[in-house]
């Protein structure tokens, strides 16, 4: 079984950074696309950022310039730095992850989730 695990939410002031990372343990094949996303109260999650395996990124215009999404294909690992946070970022951040593992080939994985509450 493929688990994603969150690290690196917390409370930050208005013009703060925090770093994200999220692990994907279990027996993996390989990874594709991963990316981050968040839901604020009363809101539907959106996309914030996604990665390919090959490093080709995508942003969420409302996060473009701020935040930076990488990865470390080696550990499983991607990552999601955000600067220059905003009360607007207050969200719980989701990352989720195409993975192939046996048996049931590739499929979507999500974390658990961590909160990011940017205060004013």
């Amino acid at each position: 079984q493929v688990q994603l695990v969150e690290s690196g939410g917390g409370l930050v002031q208005a013009g703060g950074s925090l770093g994200l990372s999220c692990a994907a343990s279990g027996t993996i094949f390989s990874i594709s696309a991963m990316a981050w996303h968040r839901q604020a109260p009363g809101k539907q999650r959106e996309l914030v950022a996604s990665i390919r395996r090959g490093g080709s990124t995508n942003y969420a215009d409302s996060v473009k310039g701020r935040f930076t999404i990488s990865r470390d294909n080696a550990k499983n690992t991607v990552y999601l730095q955000m600067n220059s946070l905003k009360p607007e970022d207050t969200a719980v951040y989701y990352c989720n992850a195409a993975v192939s593992s046996p048996p049931s080939g590739w499929a979507i994985y999500w974390g658990q989730g961590t909160q990011v509450t940017v205060s004013s």
